[in-house]
């Protein structure tokens, strides 16, 4: 552990990197993934659990903590570490994705954004300034900057303008931020698919010697080929010194092929949303539980994995559980989901160490397009 914020590379092959970012909560081992715990929770799992099969950090969001139970309150309670029993890192994002995600519940201008809340109807405001003080409210070891993220495809205009107040947005933070040992605020990359408007926004983030440094407003309906075309001729402007974290992504192959291209830090809802309606991710692809071809099923979902969610269980009893709609399916199902992606995670990391990352994401697509076992006749 450090005192200080530190990120350090151990490692390239190509132009993937393998690295660590130090802290005084603990070191975060990169490529990281981190699970999404939006309330202050990694939804249907302990977080024991989601220690366990190796993760570094986990992600709060500043909207819904926000609105429940407060950011005052959680400060009172001791932070979100001890709140949540996470004594770890945590990364909380701004609320920046609701502003895209909620925009009917929302008005935005220059000063900031205001939520009308989904849970009561109650008005809140959220300013670069504020959204800064919530997250030291929480106690969050990086905080990210509010930015404006809009859906794609995007008239040239909005996504200039949106670009342009997000990067005004960052010098607000950052100065809201102000230093604070031991922590980091990341400021977010915009300019949605138009190359451009990313590197500008990219210099100019450069410019202002921010810890670390986020593609954001990506995955947000772009088709994947534009996701790795503005990752090419973005990353190269991004400082090589920082960690890149690119925001909201993603799939299995989304991972592969941007830590391919520089990525170190990745969040998604995709595992443990995918957990809660039945899907599970594997080594040989996803898993339909839903499907009746499950339902006499004595196999496990990997007999290799050393999850025992997913070496343990009969797809049968899955499938069953699934389809009565019970709580311990989801309960499985995510902690299959988050094992499989921290232990393609260690996988890439491991690769990168032996330079031979491109044969094993090539191992690993092969996998992934043999698909899952043959049916029981």
């Amino acid at each position: 552990m450090s005192e200080s914020f530190q990120f350090r590379l151990l490692a390239t092959c190509g132009k993937a990197r393998r690295g660590e970012i130090t802290m005084p909560r603990g070191t975060v081992r990169t490529p990281a993934f981190m699970p999404v715990g939006t309330a202050g929770t990694v939804k249907a799992m302990y977080l024991d659990q989601v220690r366990e099969h190796g993760s570094d950090i986990i992600l709060g969001n500043v909207y819904h903590l926000m609105l429940r139970p407060g950011a005052e309150r959680v400060a009172r309670l001791g932070g979100l570490h001890e709140f949540a029993r996470w004594p770890h890192p945590i990364l909380t994002d701004s609320g920046g994705f609701q502003v895209m995600s909620l925009a009917k519940l929302r008005k935005l201008d220059e000063t900031g954004v205001r939520f009308r809340s989904h849970v009561d109807g109650s008005e809140y405001a959220l300013t670069p300034e504020r959204a800064i003080e919530i997250q030291g409210l929480l106690g969050s070891d990086i905080q990210m900057q509010l930015d404006e993220c809009i859906r794609l495809p995007a008239e040239r205009a909005e996504i200039e303008r949106a670009m342009e107040m997000s990067l005004r947005w960052a010098e607000r933070c950052a100065t809201a931020f102000g230093d604070q040992p031991g922590k980091a605020m990341y400021g977010i990359v915009q300019g949605g698919d138009a190359i451009d408007l990313r590197i500008r926004s990219a210099e100019r983030l450069a410019a202002m010697d921010l810890k670390g440094y986020a593609v954001g407003g990506l995955a947000v309906g772009e088709p994947q080929a534009v996701m790795l075309k503005t990752l090419d001729e973005t990353l190269p402007v991004m400082p090589a010194e920082k960690p890149r974290y690119l925001m909201g992504v993603g799939t299995p192959d989304d991972i592969l092929r941007s830590v391919a291209r520089g990525i170190d830090m990745f969040d998604c809802v995709m595992p443990t949303r995918s957990g809660r309606h039945g899907l599970a991710f594997t080594r040989f692809g996803k898993v339909n539980l839903k499907n009746a071809r499950h339902a006499e099923d004595t196999r496990p979902l990997d007999e290799a994995s050393d999850c025992p969610a997913s070496r343990d269980y009969s797809r049968a009893y899955l499938h069953h559980l699934v389809r009565s709609n019970e709580a311990l399916a989801s309960m499985l199902l995510t902690w299959n989901n988050l094992a499989y992606y921290q232990s393609l995670m260690a996988g890439i990391r491991h690769a990168i160490e032996a330079g031979r990352f491109a044969d094993f994401a090539a191992a690993t697509e092969a996998d992934w397009a043999r698909g899952d076992i043959p049916p029981r006749g």
